[in-house]
């Protein structure tokens, strides 16, 4: 285990009093940052582990200590073991990334005695971060998604693109570095049945497997959020629902500017699929309304881990991180934990301002439309006055990219560029 630095800090404490440490798997995404910082003001020691001891967000001043390790690998079970004999009490895991959720759920026997650990059963865990085996459960439960196929072979493509919709997207079960380093979007838009054909032929040269589906209609703004939280008995502890206004990549990238707001049919739809399954932890629902029939659909859910869309409860005044690492503590829960009318927004501010200039140059949003959807009172994703080097380094990181030409060398398997992130999710 490498340490990377240590801060002098005074002995933290979590709620209740006693002191209480929260391990954050994953400080150099989005939800790490976010998490860190949202524990750490409530008075918890952060310890954040990073594969990347140079990204902008693990210059953050919220941790007291880093660690390096390999977050999607084995490796990392005996990087926190190896943690974990140096602290004087058990510490809550907080993974991240669906990468680290997996790693923790895999060897959960090991890591158990020396952490607390919030995670539905391995099963559920499995079947919930792999989208096929999500779609295929979704279907036999009768969970409200759009018309779907699996495509293993170009003999499966040629079949769905004869039934299917269109619009339609193609996208992994995974985001792997092979998809990753071919298109910086989640999905590929396909608008007939021979472009489904040509680009599902070239994505399974890459990925073995692929999902085809329906092209919900609507724009950024009928995208909706709930996350929620979960006790060890099944108990819902929180419920918070939010709406898009902008996203990054544009059509099918993460919320770069979004606003809290009250929706249940989303909430009634999370609490279905989660009550579908035993569940503990952190969950989160994305779901699309369909412009033309007024319907929800069940896009994905991201499970046992912080969003990039996380925060946006906790600007809103509840407590859904602190809730997750007190009941996984066996500490007395936060009471704010039901969601109030506060007209409160999140910003990440320098995906929002390419996604707006997107929109411009397409005549999609006016200079004072764009300014209309940024005010009132507002949480921003990464700045933070203190805390002020991940906002820096985090608006450098593109120039940064240019001048190594990290940029130019993705692929888009000749699909049209649907914007240059991830889960949210992420």
């Amino acid at each position: 285990m490498a340490r990377l630095r240590a801060r002098s800090r005074p002995a933290a404490t979590g709620p209740g009093g006693a002191p209480l440490t929260a391990v954050v798997i994953g400080i150099d995404s989005l939800p790490g940052i976010q998490t860190a910082r949202i524990l750490a003001r409530r008075g918890l020691t952060v310890i954040g582990v990073t594969e990347d001891p140079d990204q902008a967000f693990t210059r953050t001043r919220s941790c007291q200590r880093m660690v390096q390790a390999a977050k999607a690998t084995p490796a990392l079970v005996d990087t926190l073991l190896a943690l974990a004999e140096t602290l004087d009490d058990k510490a809550v895991l907080v993974p991240c990334e669906d990468s680290s959720v997996l790693v923790v759920s895999r060897h959960r026997a090991r890591l158990a005695p020396a952490f607390h650990i919030a995670l539905p059963p391995p099963e559920v865990v499995e079947l919930l971060i792999d989208k096929v085996a999500f779609t295929e459960h979704a279907l036999a439960t009768g969970l409200p998604i759009p018309p779907t196929a699996i495509l293993r072979s170009e003999a499966d493509a040629v079949r769905a693109a004869a039934t299917l919709p269109y619009p339609a997207v193609l996208k992994p079960p995974h985001r792997t570095d092979a998809w990753v380093a071919h298109t910086p979007a989640k999905a590929i838009q396909v608008d007939d049945a021979a472009a489904l054909v040509a680009h599902a032929r070239a994505a399974l040269a890459h990925v073995p497997v692929l999902i085809a589906q329906k092209w919900v209609a609507g724009t950024d703004t009928d995208l909706y959020s709930c996350n929620s939280c979960y006790s060890a008995t099944g108990e819902l502890l929180v419920q918070f629902t939010a709406k898009k206004i902008r996203q990054w990549p544009p059509r099918t990238g993460i919320s770069s500017l979004g606003e809290a707001a009250h929706v249940p049919e989303v909430a009634r739809l999370s609490a279905q699929l989660f009550a579908s399954l035993p569940y503990r932890g952190l969950a989160y629902l994305e779901a699309k309304r369909d412009v033309n029939d007024g319907q929800f659909y069940i896009i994905e859910p991201n499970i046992g881990r912080p969003t990039g869309r996380s925060a946006i409860a906790e600007a809103g005044g509840v407590e859904l991180v602190c809730t997750m690492v007190c009941e996984a503590a066996g500490r007395p829960l936060p009471p704010a934990r039901a969601q109030g009318d506060q007209p409160v927004k999140w910003i990440y501010l320098r995906h929002d301002l390419q996604s707006a200039l997107y929109y411009w140059t397409q005549g999609e949003l006016g200079l004072r439309q764009w300014a209309r959807s940024l005010r009132g009172p507002k949480a921003f994703a990464i700045f933070d006055w203190r805390d002020p080097a991940p906002f820096v380094l985090d608006c450098l990181q593109p120039l940064r990219r240019a001048l190594t030409r990290e940029g130019r060398q993705s692929r888009n398997y000749g699909a049209p560029e649907l914007g240059p992130d991830g889960g949210d999710g992420p």
